[in-house]
């Protein structure tokens, strides 16, 4: 979604580090670039106000225009002040009394959706929500949510499908004679603000009492939603924000603007349509994918979270006894449960960029390998050094593909198992600690090769790139 923004202000960078001394003038042009970028990413145009002033009144301290590195120091406070207008510390979910969340927004942002996602999510972490289908008006919104409910395993209450303030409150007596433990109730929306909408979502907010009310957010709404998030924020008071399709083409102005308009934190954005895609929301990691800095530590914790007792077993025997085709089939596996090479890549430093200029990944080249790998034998998948030119030939055949597709298969094997012996020479050579260390960082990769970088030789070559 930021695509456009994080290009305009890393041609702006650009520009200032091939200068080695900055002027106020230089700072000018700056801001001037950074103003127009917000703008046209259909940011709110006080908070641009807002947000050029603060970064210029920085800029042109005697510390940034005399330093060694003054467009490190520009860049550094442009930083700063992204991640203040997208709310600084990570704000998490809090159920404190009632364990009920509620869910406000207008019609066509999501909302259903989000309810069965951050059903999801907390089912993940060990609760037993309960979804309440509270959107009385919408036809078939009860079955949508019943749907998806049952696609991930969770009880959706429906009662009379009439009176949702009745569902509502009913509901919390469904989660207790079924011993759930959080109410996620979803509420009607509109396609527009009205009175009606606004009485029956404060009446339900009386009538339950929730621990947490999130507004769900379309982030392609731009400047418009502006004005939404006011009005709710006056009648119904929310606590935070859901972020829904932020893995859209737009500009992505409203999910810069929501923070600094509102006071609320962005709580949760949305990524996909899978039911895994809603994700916490760390400001300071947005702010640095949006400046073109990647997200690494996101990536790491996603190959943490997918990584099995399996995969870990399977990374120290790599120390010990070398890297199979299996274990490759395997990090395509794994690659596929992080969201695939696109996000993968997407989260380094200057990813977005390079994914742009070179027209996307080819997802698809996962299936051609793992049908390559799929079409070996057991001992050549062991033993990938036995396979001779006939073995290529008959493999290619299996697999529907060319004999130099398998080639260039077993010589990016042949570059990572080099890799992995060098590992394996580090754990045995070096010292307790150092043996310690690279252990630690293989069972926390899962596969020792899941990131970038360890199963992609070559930076992404052979693999779509």
């Amino acid at each position: 979604m930021f695509n456009s923004l994080s290009d305009r202000l890393q041609d702006t960078f650009d520009k200032l580090r091939g200068k080695g001394k900055l002027t106020e003038a230089d700072i000018n042009v700056a801001m001037r670039e950074i103003r127009m970028a917000l703008l046209e990413a259909d940011v709110n145009f006080r908070v641009v106000k807002d947000f050029v002033a603060s970064c210029k009144e920085k800029c042109l301290t005697a510390e940034v225009l005399d330093s060694l590195t003054p467009a490190q120091n520009v860049v550094r406070i442009v930083l700063d002040q992204l991640t203040e207008l997208l709310g600084t510390t990570d704000s998490k979910l809090v159920l404190a009394q009632n364990n009920v969340i509620m869910l406000v927004g207008l019609q066509g942002s999501g909302k259903t959706t989000a309810a069965a996602k951050l059903a999801y999510l907390l089912k993940g972490q060990g609760h037993s929500p309960l979804l309440a289908a509270c959107d009385t008006h919408r036809p078939a919104a009860a079955d949508q949510l019943a749907t998806l409910g049952g696609e991930i395993g969770v009880a959706v209450y429906r009662g009379d499908g009439k009176d949702a303030v009745k569902v509502a409150t009913e509901s919390i007596r469904e989660a207790v004679d079924h011993l759930n433990d959080i109410v996620i109730v979803d509420t009607a929306g509109r396609l527009q603000i009205d009175e009606e909408m606004m009485q029956e979502a404060v009446a339900i907010k009386q009538a339950v009492k929730p621990d947490q009310i999130l507004m769900v957010v379309d982030a392609m709404t731009g400047q418009d939603i502006v004005n939404v998030v006011q009005t709710f924020a006056e009648r119904v008071d929310f606590d935070g924000v859901i972020m829904s399709k932020l893995d859209g083409d737009a500009r992505g102005g409203g999910a810069l603007s929501v923070r600094a308009v509102t006071g609320k934190p962005i709580k949760f954005v949305s990524m996909g349509e899978k039911p895994d895609s809603l994700e916490v929301f760390h400001p300071d990691r947005m702010a640095k994918r949006i400046l073109g800095m990647g997200d690494v530590y996101g990536i790491i914790e996603q190959a943490q979270k997918v990584a099995d007792q399996e995969q870990i077993d399977a990374a120290e025997r790599m120390l010990r006894e070398g890297f199979t085709m299996d274990d490759l089939l395997g990090q395509m596996q794994q690659i596929r449960r992080m969201g695939g090479l696109t996000k993968i890549i997407s989260a380094l430093p200057g990813g977005d960029r390079a994914l742009a200029q070179q027209g996307g990944v080819d997802e698809s080249s996962l299936t051609r390998i793992e049908a390559i790998i799929h079409s070996m034998t057991k001992e050549e998948r062991a033993r990938p050094k036995i396979i001779n030119g006939q073995r290529r030939k008959r493999i290619a055949a299996g697999s529907g593909r060319s004999v130099q597709e398998v080639n260039q298969l077993i010589k990016q094997w042949g570059e990572m198992n080099k890799m992995m012996g060098k590992m394996r020479a580090a754990t045995q050579g070096g010292s307790k600690k150092q043996r310690r260390q690279m252990q630690s960082m293989m069972r926390n990769m899962g596969m020792g090769g899941g990131m970038p970088g360890g199963g992609m030789p070559g930076g992404g070559r052979g693999w779509g790139m």
